[in-house]
């Protein structure tokens, strides 16, 4: 078997730690550094940005990371590839070669293009593609709304061809963060766009890497448990022929890599087991993860099916403009002196029907239970939205400050008065994959047109055979909060929360598949009664997988939650009090 290709992240983010490029060059050998800089809310932040400064709406950080290590990385010949490029990835390629000159030095730079399907979407729906809101349903057409922004996510194989054209950099557009990883391992081993298998491995791989040290213990539920979390290091993957791999990190940088570092992040923002790519659908439910060493787990045996006949496309346009008053309460009388607060607000500003949406939200706390003044404060949060921003702005803070002296005893505000801020929305939709070619242009000017491989006539999800899981366990219960013994990820996927909640032996899996079905998350999790409530299992992972449609609104642009993203939504399910076997709970305590 040929030799590992040994490849580092270095951005999680548009705003990730800068030393992490230099770290991860400096801290040991590898072979290739790849960034993630884009999510849904970063196309709209990027949009914003070129409107205010023409030429720019690429994610400017990754220049200052790139300074402190351009030239050690070409005298090493270590290969970058970024999506960085956001909406100008032409721009960034520039600024690159820019930058380059400035140092005394010569990278070829190649950029991609291709996603950018603003101009398209009439001609989409002329050819009766009617890009349907995936969750909602509803037609583009129906939908009476303007994008400022529309990108097709492109796979790995335009990344390939750059590489193959000897480029030391590669900067993309709005591709899917696994095709970082996928783009490079393809590109160094020779898979053939039909290497379903190996190409789903490389997915998984990317998957895990994408979101740097969440992987190496970031945001992990078992936290106390690893070791130097002050500034955990950057996750690599060792990257094999036959699409296996292994998941590590330097030597002396902080944080773990464990299998349950590695389940977690698996578990990140994603739905069903069938994780669909532009290249491949990875089965994540014939993921095998072991340990291999300190810091070391292997991942194998990841199956893959043909590309899928749609790529998804992501769609943002501005949904109007909103402000938010938000009135401390403290002590006695909660629910009294919000409702008091709410009517005296609405009552001054002519009524709730002044707005195109309201959205109150009142956050209890135990008041009997507090030690000190600030333990007994709850919050109200009064949110309106309108397509009039004059309605949103002073004209409504400006009401919600006069009260101040004249509402419930011991009001004050947490929001001075301020100006209404436009807030975006993300509609994702999906068009047929023939539809979309990507573009290559190296760094001598050539450009090279990359379509979609070939989808087998006859291509059909994997048939697999139902897994064994075990009865579970019996007996006695106690009454303990459910991270007792299950951890748990959680993100967004748009106006989606999803949270996969995994166990760390047999035994608890096995109670955890039984006990958490879609009725008892629902009790579990009220406000999520009225909404669609999806579960997936992944027994390779000892996991469950819950996805609360619409639990986000709109998206995080638009989300009137305190965590629009639900990164903290796993963590409550954790606090959520269930009765568990006393068998169990004796285990997980030896």
């Amino acid at each position: 078997m040929a030799a590992p290709l040994r490849i580092a992240n270095i951005s999680g983010f548009y705003g990730d730690k800068p030393e992490a490029a230099r770290e991860m060059l400096e801290g040991g050998a590898v072979d290739f550094l790849t960034g993630d800089y884009l999510a849904e809310l970063t196309m709209l932040i990027l949009h914003k940005a070129r409107e205010r400064k023409p030429g720019t709406g690429y994610a400017a950080t990754f220049l200052r990371q790139l300074e402190e290590i351009l030239g050690t990385a070409l005298d090493r010949g270590v290969k970058i590839v970024v999506n960085a490029g956001g909406l100008n990835p032409a721009g960034m390629a520039d600024e690159v070669r820019a930058l380059g000159r400035r140092l005394g030095l010569a990278p070829r730079v190649a950029h991609l293009e291709g996603d950018d399907v603003l101009g398209r979407l009439d001609e989409f729906q002329a050819k009766g593609h009617d890009l349907a809101h995936l969750d909602r349903g509803i037609a583009l057409k129906e939908a009476d709304l303007e994008p400022l922004s529309a990108n097709a996510y492109l796979g790995a194989f335009g990344i390939v061809e750059a590489l193959r054209r000897e480029s030391d950099i590669v900067i993309c557009p709005r591709v899917t963060d696994a095709s970082l990883v996928v783009g490079p391992t393809a590109w160094h081993f020779g898979w053939a766009p039909n290497n379903w298998d190996r190409l789903a491995g490389a997915v998984a791989a990317g998957h895990i890497l994408e979101c740097g040290p969440q992987t190496t213990g970031g945001n992990y539920a078992f936290f106390e448990e690893i070791p130097d979390l002050l500034d955990p290091g950057f996750p690599i993957g060792e990257m094999y022929e036959d699409g296996s791999f292994v998941i590590t990190k330097h030597p002396g940088t902080g944080g773990a890599v464990r299998r349950g570092t590695v389940t977690a992040q698996l578990l990140y923002e994603i739905a069903e087991p069938r994780y669909a790519n532009p290249d491949v659908v990875a089965r994540f439910d014939t993921i095998r993860l072991e340990e291999d060493g300190p810091d070391r787990v292997r991942v194998s045996g990841v199956r893959g099916e043909p590309r899928p006949a749609d790529w998804k496309i992501c769609l943002n346009y501005v949904g109007g403009y909103r402000n938010t008053a938000s009135f401390g309460i403290t002590g006695l009388d909660v629910e009294a002196k919000a409702r008091l607060a709410e009517d005296a607000l609405f009552h001054r500003l002519g009524g709730r029907e002044q707005f195109d949406e309201v959205d109150v939200q009142l956050v209890r706390v135990d008041a009997r239970a507090a030690q000190t003044n600030a333990e007994a404060i709850s919050t109200l949060h009064v949110t309106v939205k309108d397509r009039d921003p004059a309605r949103v702005g002073r004209a409504f803070s400006n009401r919600a400050t006069e009260m101040l002296l004249g509402s419930f005893p011991g009001v004050f505000t947490l929001t001075p008065p301020a100006a209404a801020r436009e807030f975006g929305v993300y509609w994702p939709a999906l068009v047929p994959a023939e539809e979309i070619t990507a573009v290559v242009v190296d760094a001598d000017g050539v450009r090279t047109e990359v379509p979609p491989a070939k989808r087998p006539d006859d291509a059909a999800p994997l048939d697999l055979p139902p897994p064994e899981i075990a009865p579970p366990p019996g007996g006695p219960t106690r009454d303990v909060p459910l991270g007792t013994v299950a951890g748990a990820r959680s993100g967004d996927k748009g106006g989606n929360a999803n949270v996969g909640l995994w166990a760390r032996n047999d035994t608890a899996y096995a109670w955890l598949h039984s006990f958490v079905t879609v009725e008892r998350f629902r009790t579990l999790v009220p406000e999520a009664d009225a909404l669609e409530v999806r579960r997936f299992d992944f027994p390779n992972l000892r996991a469950l997988n819950f996805v609360v449609v619409g639990l986000l609104g709109e998206g995080v642009a638009s989300s009137t939650r305190p965590d629009p993203q639900a990164k903290g939504f796993g963590e409550f399910l954790r606090s959520r009090t269930v009765p568990v076997p006393v068998s169990l709970l004796d285990a997980v305590s030896r």
